[in-house]
Formats: structure tokens, C-alpha cells, sequence
């Protein structure tokens, strides 16, 4: 009896350690994993919000850049992580959608090494050019291409990355041969269109929209099926070739394993955060479209942008090690 109510008391005990762990969550500073370069989407995302989300959850939050292998680096590094709410990936569907039909290994699954956590919107590609570049329209470019085929070349941030798969789309939709230069982030690959080494980028609307704004980027068209509210004199591609559309998402997720109590509490701070209407102009101004993906529904929008690109990048012939 009296050993049988030890163990009662020690499972008491132990349950009773776990509440206190959740409760006092968190009591140090929170890592938010961006699998990429400074410059992208998820980085300008990420400390956009980090000061307001840090406020609405109680804790420090820090931004770091862990880039590597499209994304992969830093994704499988939060997949292995401790699962204890203190580190997040706030990542894109590039990395997190793309990146496992392109990599024979990618180091992680994304269904099953991730919980969803919160959606925080997605912005269109844009197709740009140094100003006094001959490719002012998107009519330009292709009949650029078609006049000389393989000639014309085009940037991205990487290997089977969206911008390169949007570049992949418009010479399948238009019947061209633009050349791919991939680069190992997007704002290496804006620098050389700034600098004249490179004719034209596909480059994410956040990273290249104030270069676009001061005149120092030529905006041909965009990526989505409607234009953007932040930059509405720019075309879509979709207007000439409808079935040339992709977008990129912006999302955070933790490990799989942190406890039911972490995630209501990581997802109650992102709603406070996103309800400030500081932070939400601050991001639609960056070209992000803030319409809500309930996170019951990420999952689902997850496994249907695998399926997705996944015939993309099989159309593509892009692989990766």
C-alpha cells in the first residue's frame, strides 16, 4: 500500500513538473529559425514580427539566419531540435514544399518532423530588370527569347527554388528557352541585376519591392493570378500565360512533440501580433497578402503544394543530392 501510494505520488509528481514547464513557458529567449539568406520573404517576414510577437508572448525572439542547401540546413536543424517551444522555424513553402521532390534526401519530412503553427501570408514573384533594360514588358522578354533561344538568362535564389521553377513555367507557357543562373539567395541574385551581370531575376515581391519603388529595378509582371494590391500597376504573367501562377507562403512551425500548451500559446501570441494594425501594414506595404489559412487547414495546404511542385519540378528535370 504504502509503495503504491509512492508511485501515485510520483506520477503526481512528474505531471505535476510538466504543468509548471508549460506554465512558466517561456522563461528565455525563442529562436526563430530562417532556413535562408538575409533579404527573403521569411527573413523581412521574421523581423517584421519579432518585436510584436516577442511582446505578445512574454520573451525575447531571436532571428537567425541558418541558410544551407535550399532551406535544408536550417530546416533539419529545427527538426532536431528540442521539443520545447524554443525554437521555430518560420519558413516558405520553397523549402518546406519543394525541397522534397528536388533533394534525393533532404534531411527532414516535412508532414511528419513538423506541427503546423500559424500562417502568415504569401506574396507573388516578380520579374524584373535593371532600369534602361530593353525587357520592359513581358512581350519583350519572350520575343527576346524566341529570337535567340538559349541566349536570354534569367536569376533565382537557388536551384529548385520558386523563382527558378517560375522561369521553368514561363518557358514551357510561352515556348522559350531562357537560360537559369541560380544564386545562393535573393539578394545576390538582385545585385547582379542591379549590377548589369545578369539581364532579369525572378525574385520574391518583399525582396525586390523597394528597389522597384526608388527606380532602381524594372518591374515586368508578377507571379500570382491577381495583381497585388501593393504594387497594382504591375501585371501578372497569368494575364498572357494563365496557367503560369505561383506564390510563395510564409508559415511557422516547431518540431513535432512540443506540447499542446507551447502551441496554443506560440498561436495566441501570433494572433495578438497579427492583429496590430502596425504590423499588418508593415507587411502588406512589404507585398504580402495577410488573407487567413486556419492552421487546422496548413496541413492540408502543405500536402497539396507537394503535389504540386512536385509535378513541376518533374516537368523541370531539376534534382538535386
Amino acid at each position: 500500500m504504502y509503495k503504491t501510494i509512492q508511485k501515485v505520488l510520483l506520477v503526481l509528481g512528474i505531471a505535476s513538473s510538466f504543468g509548471v514547464q508549460a506554465q512558466s513557458y517561456p522563461n528565455k529567449p525563442i529562436s526563430m529559425v530562417v532556413p535562408q539568406t538575409a533579404g527573403g520573404t521569411n527573413d523581412i517576414v521574421a523581423r517584421l514580427i519579432a518585436p510584436t510577437f516577442g511582446e505578445s508572448i512574454g520573451a525575447s525572439i531571436v532571428v537567425e539566419n541558418r541558410p544551407g542547401a535550399g532551406g535544408n540546413i536550417g530546416t533539419q536543424s529545427v527538426a532536431r531540435s528540442a521539443k520545447d517551444g524554443y525554437t521555430l522555424l518560420l519558413t516558405i513553402n520553397s523549402a518546406q514544399a519543394i525541397n522534397p521532390s528536388l533533394y534525393k534526401n533532404p534531411g527532414f519530412d516535412p508532414i511528419n518532423d513538423f506541427v503546423p503553427l500559424y500562417y502568415i501570408g504569401a506574396t507573388p514573384y516578380v520579374l524584373v530588370s535593371p532600369p534602361g533594360s530593353p525587357y520592359k514588358t513581358l512581350a519583350d522578354v519572350v520575343a527576346a527569347a524566341k529570337k535567340k533561344p538559349g541566349e536570354l538568362s534569367y536569376a533565382s535564389a537557388g536551384n529548385g527554388t520558386i523563382s527558378h521553377l517560375l522561369g521553368a513555367m514561363l518557358n514551357a507557357s510561352a515556348g522559350i528557352e531562357m537560360q537559369h543562373i541560380p544564386y545562393k539567395g535573393v539578394a545576390p541574385a538582385i545585385n547582379d541585376v542591379l549590377g548589369g551581370q545578369v539581364p532579369l531575376a525572378f525574385a520574391s515581391l518583399p525582396s525586390a519591392l523597394n528597389y522597384i519603388k526608388a527606380g532602381k529595378l524594372q518591374a515586368i509582371a508578377i507571379s500570382s493570378a491577381k495583381r497585388s494590391s501593393a504594387a497594382p500597376e504591375i501585371p501578372t504573367i497569368a494575364e498572357t500565360y494563365p496557367d503560369c501562377v505561383g506564390e510563395v507562403w510564409v508559415a511557422i512551425f516547431a518540431p513535432i512533440g512540443i506540447s499542446a500548451d507551447v502551441v496554443k500559446k506560440v498561436q495566441v501570441a501570433m494572433e495578438k501580433t497579427m492583429a496590430k494594425p502596425e504590423v499588418r501594414e508593415k507587411l502588406t506595404a512589404q507585398g504580402l497578402d495577410l488573407a487567413p489559412v486556419p492552421t487546422s487547414k496548413l496541413s492540408a495546404l502543405l500536402k497539396d503544394e507537394l503535389a504540386k511542385w512536385a509535378k513541376i519540378v518533374k516537368a523541370s528535370g531539376a534534382q538535386l543530392d
